[in-house]
């Protein structure tokens, strides 16, 4: 005969702590949900936020491996170094005018960092027009920042710079500066379709719903990080 269990008995108040305290067992994709908000509220930052910063992260060791590759070369090669100020000079009303292009392109995008971090500061506001304007300012400026640099690249083309070949001097000048300028110009282009494609959303109301604004900052840590980069690349590159 099945053993019956009353309130009161031993066995029963056992059972029904045990029962009580057991925690809840979730299964498949909530189960799965479940954990990761439980991490989420563990180190206090979204999702989102925390993927960009491990990205930005991993992007950092890239970037520094192109920087210090590029500087190892310099060094080591026993072939002149071209002129960083008589390569990417521009000749203005018969004069030779030693990186202004660099300046100006260094000037647009520090400026886009500017409007992208008011852009942030009114998203929180709720404020979404300015928002939306600021950002689509900030992508306006990034897509000058990469159209002067196709000029440059188009005029050392002309010049006869190769990724394996270089006219001025040592040969692996080219490959380095292709390299390092093409893929930070990669990340701008990127950054601007990315821009362009949260502000739309500001506009439309689509984060007015939930009055989170998050992904604005989101979009600004990756900007912030594109604009840094490049000022290590225009001082190793053009100013050493």
């Amino acid at each position: 005969m099945a053993t019956q269990l009353h309130p009161g008995d031993g066995v029963a108040d056992a059972a029904a702590h045990t029962a009580a305290h057991t925690p809840t067992m979730h299964g498949g994709w909530r189960g799965m949900l479940a954990d990761w908000g439980s991490d989420r509220h563990a180190f206090q930052v979204s999702w989102g936020k925390a993927m960009m910063w491990i990205f930005l992260l991993s992007d950092t060791f890239v970037f520094s491996c192109f920087l210090i590759s590029y500087m190892t070369v310099r060094m080591t090669t026993t072939v002149p170094w071209p002129n960083p100020s008589e390569v990417f000079a521009l000749t203005i009303g018969g004069e030779s005018i030693p990186l202004i292009l660099i300046a100006i392109m260094t000037f647009v995008l520090i400026t886009s960092s500017g409007t992208m971090a008011m852009a942030v500061n009114f998203a929180y506001r709720r404020d979404r027009a300015r928002c939306a304007m600021l950002m689509l300012a900030t992508a306006a400026l990034g897509a000058t920042f990469v159209g002067m640099q196709a000029f440059e690249w188009t005029k050392l083309i002309e010049e006869g710079v190769r990724p394996w070949g270089n006219p001025m001097g040592a040969a692996q000048f080219g490959s380095s500066f292709f390299m390092i300028t093409g893929f930070h110009g990669l990340h701008v282009s990127c950054g601007v379709i990315y821009l362009l494609v949260v502000a739309t959303r500001v506009l439309r109301g689509r984060y007015e719903r939930t009055g989170n604004y998050q992904i604005v900052e989101i979009a600004g840590l990756y900007w912030h990080f594109v604009d840094l980069v490049w000022v290590f690349i225009f001082a190793f590159f053009y100013l050493w």
